[in-house]
């Protein structure tokens, strides 16, 4: 994942590793979680007191409750503070976005919620590390505390990174995501711009045909396998206050490693495409569409299948990445605009109907494919043909 940097062509990116994790290495991460989730806990009960006492409650008290806490605690002491500290830096920028949310009376279903104690055997361990807390050292990473993790290196880090988070996910699989500052990577002009717009039958319709993605149905193909495993757990349930069988948290690990394929194969799927639009077109006109609203229609789950939101985001990655001009168009009645003459019709067009017909202009097209190409007219391309190709030489415009 790339941000960009602050307008000085460069960003950071995070590279993701699996890691090996030996017995003695797995208890020291799990007792620097455990002391890491105990601080967590205080802060989050120091903050309602503050809260219910009308009394501030900011990283400056929270960092002077930890000095305090490790000068008492032998057991809080042992572990190293980078992690500690990292995650009273985190629990203050989560604090501060919920009140900013709650200051800006923003709707209840659009807040960030505040924060919440993390339960032993339900939170997953994290563990922030800055440059100070780890080194790497012949290819194996070396945390603060003595703690030694092999790393599974898949691809060579592209500069010394500024900070590691070592998590565990929900197979109990390790990885450690390094941050490293990257440039970017300019690719040949193609002198080329194409519109993009989001669906649900077909995932993304674009002004060129050689470059839709059509909807690859991964959670679809993987629905068997996903109803057994169900099947399975709703069997072997426990009773309430009974602790789980064997088979029950077998029936949950297999279910869980069939949705983690299915969003790697969503990922997979989204980059490759994102990467073949950047490299073939200088500009692209992407629809700013939020699919929440799909999730309370009939094609929630198809929609969901679909993974707009992710391609979307690996679109936009991928084109800041490759220094590519990505303008978002907004969505509002772009299904009901003509792209050859603007003419826009009187009526919202019912889902049924696929065929966009002007009573303007007379123009007939594909309704996916008209929506395109107003992208493309709304971003300022105004492209000389279909396929958005500009004449040789022609300059791009420049972005609003």
């Amino acid at each position: 994942m790339m941000t960009p940097g602050a307008g000085n062509g460069t960003g950071h990116a995070r590279y993701t590793y699996r890691l090996r994790v030996s017995s003695t290495a797995h208890s020291a991460l799990r007792a620097e979680w455990d002391r890491c989730r105990w601080i967590w806990n205080e802060c989050v009960t120091r903050s309602k007191r503050a809260h219910r006492d009308g009394e501030k409650c900011g990283p400056a008290g929270l960092d002077k409750m930890l000095t305090e806490a490790r000068a008492i605690t032998p057991w809080l002491a042992e572990g190293s503070s980078v992690p500690q500290q990292q995650l009273i830096r985190d629990f203050a920028k989560s604090r501060a976005k919920a009140l900013k949310d709650i200051k800006d009376r923003l709707p209840q279903r659009q807040r960030a919620g505040m924060p919440k104690p993390k339960k032993k055997r339900e939170a997953d361990p994290t563990l922030n590390y800055t440059r100070r807390g780890f080194r790497l050292k012949g290819g194996r990473l070396h945390l603060a505390g003595g703690i030694v993790l092999t790393v599974v290196w898949s691809r060579e880090l592209p500069a010394d990174p500024s900070s590691v988070r070592v998590y565990r996910n929900g197979l109990g699989h390790w990885y450690a995501s390094f941050v490293v500052p990257v440039g970017v990577q300019p690719l040949p002009s193609t002198g080329a711009a194409i519109g993009v717009d989001w669906g649900v039958r077909t995932t993304a319709t674009t002004t060129s045909d050689a470059h839709d993605l059509p909807h690859a149905e991964h959670g679809r193909k993987a629905q068997a396998k996903l109803t057994r495993y169900d099947r399975m757990m709703a069997r072997r349930k426990p009773a309430r206050g009974q602790s789980a069988s064997k088979g029950y948290r077998e029936a949950r690990k297999l279910r869980a490693r069939t949705h983690e394929k299915i969003a790697r194969q969503r990922e997979d799927t989204a980059r490759k495409w994102a990467k073949r639009i950047v490299t073939d077109h200088d500009v692209i006109a992407v629809e700013d569409f939020r699919p929440k609203f799909l999730a309370k229609s009939t094609m929630a789950r198809k929609a969901a299948d679909a993974a707009i939101g992710a391609t979307k985001k690996a679109l936009l990655e991928m084109g800041r990445k490759h220094g590519r001009d990505v303008r978002l168009v907004h969505p509002a009645h772009t299904t009901m605009d003509c792209a050859s003459c603007g003419a826009r019709t009187k009526h919202a067009l019912p889902l049924s109907e696929r065929i966009y017909t002007c009573t303007a202009c007379g123009a007939v097209s594909p309704r996916d494919k008209n929506s395109a190409r107003v992208m493309l007219v709304r971003a300022g391309l105004n492209p000389a043909g279909v396929e958005g190709t500009r004449p040789p030489g022609a300059p791009l415009p420049e972005a609003a």
